[in-house]
């Protein structure tokens, strides 16, 4: 049988999660609403 406790006390996250974490973290995203207004702005922009 698998001992959890055991197996979670060896584990380490892979340097690959961290790297992409980091670049991640560090972006500014936008999320759909901020994608949407600025569609919208142009829209108004080109009229």
């Amino acid at each position: 049988m698998i001992d959890f406790e055991e197996e979670l006390k060896k584990f380490k996250p892979s340097l690959e999660v961290e790297d992409a974490e980091d670049a991640i973290y560090s972006r500014d995203l936008h999320d759909m609403n901020d994608i949407l207004m600025e569609i919208m702005r142009e829209k108004e922009n080109a009229r």
